[in-house]
């Protein structure tokens, strides 16, 4: 194998994006992987994810605008042919119908595509587009959670779905000096401390997590790490539930291990989801986790220290944060605490999920 080009939507902080960087770090090949980003330009994306810097050799943006855009695939196909594409893998419908054509165009064999949600296929548009584009690319499609690969073969009439789950680098993110961690992001030392990181959107579900916390003792507080256009409207519903001295908005945190070092228990209150990174990494850095049980979040837990609750219920929400707080609280202090990092290290390590694609996309299709 000689030269893997992932593409993606966008290149923004989040799941996908993530993933993308972490196989293109990970992928083995004796020419660099590459990502296209069908979205943006580097100079717009690296103002938001400084992460990109060290991957400025690696990264092309086509600064594609709104709106379907037919001539794109004849330029993806000139591109891909330039670069010397041997492996065209591609992340979610609007990249597959672009770089999935472009990649037949250009007489390349090798397609693999992955799906990280199911929830879009509800739209009726969506899954007969996608329909229609695997008929006509042919790609070896890859979930990257169990409960995905059931929807799409459900939903777009598929016999067989491979599944690689998410995995994240056990080495960054692994346990801290809580104290210290606590010390350098400004946060509280001595009280019992939830955290949550993502967008802030309402998609998310931190109004639940507010709620909750409400609910809970005052010396409880909450970290949150990400930004987001619903930023000023929880600070708002903070001072209005009177959390505003327990509630730390920390914005963007470039070195996040530092911030899951820092907790007590993590919590993904989200509405909607695919196979969440952050619980993962939380878990990695030995922290107890809760999640909401949506989309496959669920297949992100240790099965001996992680919570599942419903979505958007409250009562749940406050009743199992507090009851697991105690119990980390507990155990800490007597120190026979499980180790949630154990199931990542053996289940979800990002070298896992490097060496299952490397044999998907050496694989004849």
């Amino acid at each position: 194998m000689s030269r893997v080009v992932q593409v993606v939507q966008h290149l923004r902080p989040g799941g996908i994006e993530t993933m993308a960087l972490d196989l293109c770090s990970f992928t083995q090949s004796y020419k660099k992987p590459l990502i296209i980003s069908l979205e943006g330009s580097y100079r717009e994306a690296l103002r938001h994810w400084p992460r990109l810097k060290r991957y400025a050799s690696r990264v092309i943006f086509l600064n594609k605008q709104p709106g379907t855009k037919p001539f794109l695939v004849l330029r993806l196909s000139r591109l891909l042919k330039r670069i010397g594409a041997d492996v065209v893998h591609t992340h979610h419908l609007g990249p597959l119908l672009y770089a999935g054509l472009a990649a037949r165009l250009a007489g390349i064999k090798h397609l693999v595509h992955t799906e990280h949600d199911a929830w879009h296929l509800n739209n009726p548009r969506h899954c007969q587009l996608q329909k229609l584009i695997i008929r006509l690319t042919q790609p070896l499609l890859v979930a990257d959670a169990h409960i995905v690969a059931s929807a799409m073969c459900r939903q777009l009439d598929i016999d067989k779905v491979e599944v690689v789950t998410n995995g994240i680098d056990t080495q960054y993110f692994k346990p801290g000096q809580q104290s210290l961690a606590r010390e350098q992001l400004m946060l509280p030392l001595n009280v019992p401390l939830i955290g949550c990181s993502g967008r802030l959107e309402a998609v998310k579900g931190h109004s639940f997590l507010f709620q909750a916390l409400g609910d809970l003792p005052q010396e409880v507080h909450l970290a949150l790490a990400g930004e987001g256009s619903m930023k000023q409207q929880l600070q708002q519903l903070a001072e209005e539930l009177g959390l505003s001295q327990r509630i730390h908005f920390l914005g963007r945190v470039d070195f996040m291990p530092r911030f899951y070092q820092a907790l007590d228990v993590f919590c993904l209150p989200s509405i909607n989801e695919g196979m969440p990174l952050s619980p993962l990494e939380a878990q990695a850095c030995n922290v107890p986790t809760l999640v909401t049980d949506v989309g496959a979040a669920s297949e992100t837990l240790c099965p001996d220290t992680g919570v599942l609750i419903p979505a958007r219920d409250v009562g749940a929400l406050s009743l199992n944060l507090m009851r697991v707080l105690s119990e980390h609280l507990r155990v800490r202090n007597t120190g026979a605490q499980s180790s949630p990092r154990t199931f990542v290290k053996n289940h979800c390590d990002v070298r896992f999920m490097a060496q299952a694609y490397n044999q998907l996309q050496t694989r004849e299709l």
